[in-house]
């Protein structure tokens, strides 16, 4: 068991206490004094590689990292904050209780917080924010959360939730970056389309998969937040480009640095890479509703037909932790051991595949480079591991630009990048409860949906353990994710930005990097 796994067993501390997942203490440029602190101006320009050019401002199809640290982490705030660490913080809420049975919350929200143009935040704003992504026909990336709330009202000064059931863990999952707060439309609905929010920055331009300006936000609650005078974010899919990028100074950090390139740019004394901890999982993902991944045994040949320890060193040089086909990260709560191992057979998939009649099965795999970093490459070498067992992977070579709205959640067989989530209740009814929003692999198994309402209000650890673990073998056995590898968050920034120790759960520092990290050349 890891340090990190053993920090947060179930049962080692209370939940909402925190979940620990941070890089530690991060070393200072050289030259710097490591007790130099926070400084406040100059500009933070960020190289991203997922912008789209269908992005909007609507908080309920944000899905990229892009959206996630310009409009969640800097543009708006949520009632609750995720910190660096993993405990949840009041952000718009300064405290919260509930009843005995954890059906009833209560919000104190905070006092004297305005929004960009001058108005005033209220319980109204909120509770119309959390209705946004309810009702019939949502399909906002906060389904499976909302669709827990029976009622949200206004009493007081106060929202207070109503759930359909109890949830011990119901504030933290108010943490989820789709669940940002912007200012009510009289008669109800919010307006989101002109870009205000009450976050640590205002919106200047937005050019959607291009880039993102913005400028600080004098009026911030938080006092001596931002550093920053200005954030810029820009989209520069091509990893080549990007690393470029920062080796100009035309950005001062980019996402997911190449890895065959770490050697130079920490070998360069003016830049830093820095490594977080993560929950953040790469799949193959095959939608179990859709022929042939509808039948078992092909789910099963492929997972044995993929050898993982092949692409972990040739495409991830070894940084990562090889995949078991279950989006559970080692180092969360709940954690169980899936036996057995899924090593790459050949020989054991293609009799798979012969005791269910067939001769060989032939499947296109989608991908792209902004799935994830190495996805063609890894999806290259299935092709060749697979060939081995009779299986032909058709590798269809998607639009980087689009690629989430297009063929994630569309096409039968592709390549996904996952943050994974705070809680495992959270993780399962976002991706594979059968009503889950994000299923992108179709699965429907009534078992595991029925274990999933039993573990959420199980507050029992050693059961609830219990109830996770079948869950996580179910997946393994029978669910439609191959898993191949779990990775930290890599970055690679100019020396000149500081920042204290980061958030792991979500990328770029739980998406709060432009209101937390400074210049230390301002």
């Amino acid at each position: 068991m890891t340090q990190l796994s053993r920090l947060l067993a179930p049962g080692r501390r209370g939940f909402l206490a925190g979940l620990a997942i941070t890089a530690g203490s991060l070393a200072l440029p050289r030259g710097l004094a490591a007790q130099e602190g926070p400084k406040q101006g100059g500009t933070l320009r960020y190289g991203m590689n997922d912008g789209s050019q269908t992005e909007t401002l609507d908080p309920a199809g944000w899905a990229t990292v892009t959206t996630g640290v310009a409009f969640n982490g800097a543009l708006c705030n949520n009632l609750v904050e995720l910190l660096p660490d993993g405990s949840i913080a009041g952000d718009l809420a300064e405290s919260w209780s509930s009843d005995e049975a954890a059906v009833r919350w209560t919000f104190v929200l905070r006092k004297g917080v305005k929004f960009h143009d001058g108005r005033p935040f209220t319980a109204e704003d909120a509770r119309q924010s959390i209705l946004h992504h309810m009702g019939e026909g949502s399909t906002s990336g906060a389904l499976a959360i909302v669709e827990q709330i029976a009622d949200v009202a206004v009493e007081g000064e106060d929202l207070v939730f109503t759930l359909s059931a109890g949830n011990a863990d119901f504030p933290a999952l108010l943490s989820d970056y789709h669940l940002s707060i912007f200012p009510a439309r009289e008669g109800g609905g919010i307006d989101w389309e002109s870009g205000i929010g009450t976050g640590a920055f205002k919106l200047v331009s937005f050019e959607p998969g291009i880039a993102i300006s913005l400028v600080r936000n004098p009026d911030y609650h938080k006092p001596g937040l931002p550093h920053f005078d200005a954030l810029e974010i820009i989209n520069i899919p091509d990893s080549t480009a990007r690393l470029n990028a920062l080796l100009t100074g035309e950005v001062d950090v980019i996402e997911d640095v190449d890895i065959r390139n770490i050697a130079m740019v920490e070998g360069n004394p003016d830049l830093k890479v820095v490594r977080t901890p993560s929950l953040r999982h790469l799949t193959f993902d095959m939608n179990c509703k859709v022929a042939p991944y509808d039948n078992p045994a092909v789910r099963k040949a492929l997972k044995l037909a993929i050898d993982r320890d092949d692409i972990l060193q040739k495409v991830f040089l070894g940084e990562g932790e090889k995949g078991n086909d279950t989006p559970v990260a080692r180092i969360m709560p709940y954690f169980s051991e899936t036996p057995p191992q899924h090593q790459y057979d050949p020989e054991a998939a293609k009799a798979i595949l012969s005791e269910a009649g067939l001769d060989g099965v032939t499947v296109d795999l989608s991908v792209a480079e902004s799935a994830f970093p190495g996805a063609v490459e890894a999806a290259v070498l299935f092709k060749e591991h697979a060939a081995k067992a009779g299986i032909t992977i058709n590798i269809v070579n998607e639009a980087d630009d689009g690629y989430w709205d297009n063929v994630w959640l569309q096409k039968p067989f592709n390549a996904s990048d996952w943050y994974g989530r705070v809680t495992l209740d959270w993780l399962f009814a976002t991706s594979y409860t059968s009503d889950a929003p994000w299923n992108n692999t179709g699965f429907n198994n009534a078992r595991f949906d029925e274990l999933q309402k039993a573990a959420r209000t199980e507050l029992d650890q050693a059961k609830r353990a219990a109830i996770y673990a079948e869950m996580q073998q179910i997946l393994h056995d029978d669910g439609g994710v191959i898993t191949v590898a779990f990775v930290s968050w890599r970055l690679a920034m100019s020396a000149n930005i500081g920042h204290g120790p980061m958030g792991g759960i979500l990328p770029g520092d739980n998406h709060r990097a432009a209101e937390r990290w400074w210049r230390l050349d301002a």
